[in-house]
């Protein structure tokens, strides 16, 4: 085995082992949303029941709440929008300066 397959494969171990270790190093611990801190921390500031000064778009027109599995497609899928125009935006400006050389554009 290379040395280079080697390093990949301590890293790739490493990664694993950092994004799993807090699982069971911590098995009590809550995995909460800032949804949710920040709604505490509003209601421990106050005093009282903290209560949204506006509704969802979606959840006015549908009528309620949406499942959770529709919240995260819509996540997902805003997050694959944002990666297709950062990498539009870097595409275009390799390839503004890879074809903007002097000797293409005296033909």
């Amino acid at each position: 085995m290379s040395k280079t397959a080697k390093t990949v494969l301590a890293l790739l171990a490493l990664v694993i082992v950092l994004a799993v270790a807090p699982l069971f190093l911590r098995p009590d611990a809550e995995f909460g949303g800032s949804d949710d801190a920040g709604s505490r921390m509003v209601e421990e500031i106050r005093g009282g029941e903290y209560e949204p000064w506006f509704t969802p778009v979606l959840e006015q027109i549908l009528g309620g709440e949406l499942p959770g599995e529709v919240e995260s497609l819509l996540f997902c899928v805003q997050t694959g929008i944002g990666v297709g125009v950062i990498s539009f935006g870097f595409g275009y400006l390799v390839a503004r300066k890879k074809y903007s050389s002097p000797e293409r554009a005296v033909r």
